[in-house]
């Protein structure tokens, strides 16, 4: 047997005048049939029926078939028999080219267990360039082919998993080219285009983070997450709010000169969440609530103006009693009888009248006190204009809003400033709606001072007159000739004094204004609880 094997793969001996034949000549043919003996592949050799007259050590571990099992079997003894009938005829097509095969067929072993064979069947040749033999040689690749479907499959689900999120993904190298995307993604980039909108979302991410953002400094695993970028996007420039999460990803070279050293390519990885809506429903959510708050302020406010308005009419009838009394005790004739029983009567009367005083005064509610917070001026005359738009569109009111381009946060308590501001432009439209003017407008206007916020609300009603300016914050004093169900009962200057005097600021009317009233309100920056 060693020497027809041998004889086989030197059936080229008698070839003359090649490299071969002289690098192999001197070597004997048992060194040839110990290779392939010993071959860590699994080796066979059939006739051209494809019967087996050879197979190699590792030929029966992978098959559990022993020589003398396979010797004279035809190689159909491995097949799983479900194999496709076209991969045969490639097979035996490529044999009749005298041309090798390859490819992947499912082998079972002797105790009936598949697996997959990775194939490669070549024709031997003799002298005359005829077909003799044929080698097949094959290897195990179920483990392979099992570890590359699990990463196919994975590949697959993962992509599958990110195209059904409805946040954009998308990964990038150090020169902002995508390397992996998702559908939301490109869904933005159409949006957003012709910019890429990675690149975007970069620029945004460097130019308001600053020095903060550095990408040379993350490492893999860290990540700046929740920055809010704000957008014009589409034809019609709509305004969006994305949240942006950023973070370097370290991937493996794949390439052989990373075999040994195994160096890290760092990606960029952004995800980016579109979330107008979010705050959009946050927003309808906090203006709802603020309009509870201040109906509530409003309601306990009117509660207490009612109360201390009857105690302010009981007392004058309580003061001139009083008056009375003491000019009955002085007269001459204070020993009269008469005298003394009017006193006594006078003095009882009075004394109901007192604590039926302290009596309103203990009902009257008390304000809740509210902590401090940080506040957005412009933010909070926004709202307050959003609350008053039904009644501005009824009364056909324009109204001319300049903010300050840039205002800082205060401190304050936001449901007060909401209420102060509020009733401030109620008292603008009660004025429009009464004295029906033929301009009807309202200006309401920001500024930064110094160290103060001056916030200007103008009306171009009748204005007050010079010597009303300081009367009009007095308890009680009102400038309107008839009521409205917001005008109050006096008090509306007087709160927003109130509420001014607790941020340690000012209000007062600007006499130089002619074309109608314009208050205006004063509040420091720089402002401490209590």
């Amino acid at each position: 047997m060693t020497k027809q094997i041998s004889d086989n793969l030197h059936a080229n001996d008698n070839v003359d005048n090649t490299e071969e034949q002289a690098i192999f000549s001197g070597l004997p043919g048992s060194v040839f049939f110990q290779a392939v003996e010993h071959a860590p592949i699994a080796i066979s050799i059939t006739d051209l029926s494809a019967n087996i007259i050879y197979s190699n050590q590792t030929f029966s571990r992978e098959t559990e078939y022993s020589k003398e099992d396979v010797l004279g079997k035809n190689e159909s003894i491995l097949s799983n028999h479900n194999t496709p009938r076209i991969v045969y005829e490639s097979l035996w097509g490529r044999l009749t080219q005298q041309k090798p095969w390859e490819g992947v067929l499912v082998n079972r072993r002797r105790d009936g267990k598949r697996y997959l064979a990775e194939l490669m069947v070549a024709p031997v040749l003799d002298e005359n360039n005829k077909t003799i033999n044929y080698l097949g040689m094959h290897r195990d690749v179920t483990e392979l082919h099992m570890l590359q479907q699990r990463v196919q499959n994975q590949k697959e689900m993962i992509e599958k998993v990110l195209d059904a999120a409805h946040t954009s993904i998308v990964l990038m190298d150090q020169e902002n080219r995508v390397v992996l995307d998702n559908i939301a993604y490109k869904t933005l980039a159409t949006d957003i285009a012709p910019i890429e909108p990675g690149a975007l979302f970069l620029s945004k991410l460097k130019e308001d983070l600053g020095a903060d953002f550095n990408q040379q400094k993350l490492k893999p695993g860290q990540t700046i997450a929740g920055h809010e970028v704000t957008l014009e996007v589409g034809k019609g420039k709509q305004h969006r709010i994305f949240s942006c999460d950023y973070s370097i990803v370290g991937i493996g070279d794949e390439s052989a000169d990373g075999f040994f050293s195994n160096p890290v390519q760092s990606y960029q990885m952004l995800v980016i969440k579109d979330i107008t809506e979010m705050r959009h429903r946050e927003r309808l959510e906090h203006m709802n609530a603020m309009q509870l708050l201040i109906a509530e302020e409003e309601s306990v406010y009117h509660l207490r103006e009612a109360l201390s308005g009857a105690m302010f009419k009981f007392q004058q009838p309580l003061n001139l009693m009083s008056a009375a009394v003491r000019m009955l005790e002085q007269s001459a004739a204070g020993a009269e009888l008469s005298a003394e029983k009017i006193v006594e009567v006078l003095k009882e009367a009075i004394q109901i009248g007192q604590d039926t005083c302290s009596m309103l005064e203990g009902v009257v509610p008390q304000r809740k006190p509210r902590s401090f917070g940080s506040i957005n001026i412009n933010e909070v005359l926004r709202n307050v204009l959003e609350f008053s738009t039904p009644r501005l569109l009824r009364n056909g009111i324009q109204v001319v809003w300049l903010p300050s381009v840039y205002v800082p946060a205060i401190k304050g308590r936001e449901s007060r400033l909401h209420s102060m501001f509020k009733q401030l432009v109620d008292n603008a439209i009660d004025v429009i709606e009464l004295e029906h003017p033929v301009r009807r407008e309202i200006e309401i206007s920001t500024r930064v001072e110094r160290e103060e916020i001056v916030v200007s609300v103008a009306d171009t009603g009748p204005g007050i007159q010079d010597a009303m300016i300081t009367k009009v914050f007095e308890p009680f004093f009102s400038t309107k000739s008839n009521s409205t169900p917001s005008s109050g009962r006096g008090m509306g200057l007087t709160l927003a004094q109130e509420v001014v005097t607790e941020h340690c600021g000012t209000v007062s009317i600007d006499p130089k204004y002619r074309d109608g009233c314009r208050i205006l309100v004063h509040l420091p920056i720089d402002v401490q609880e209590g």
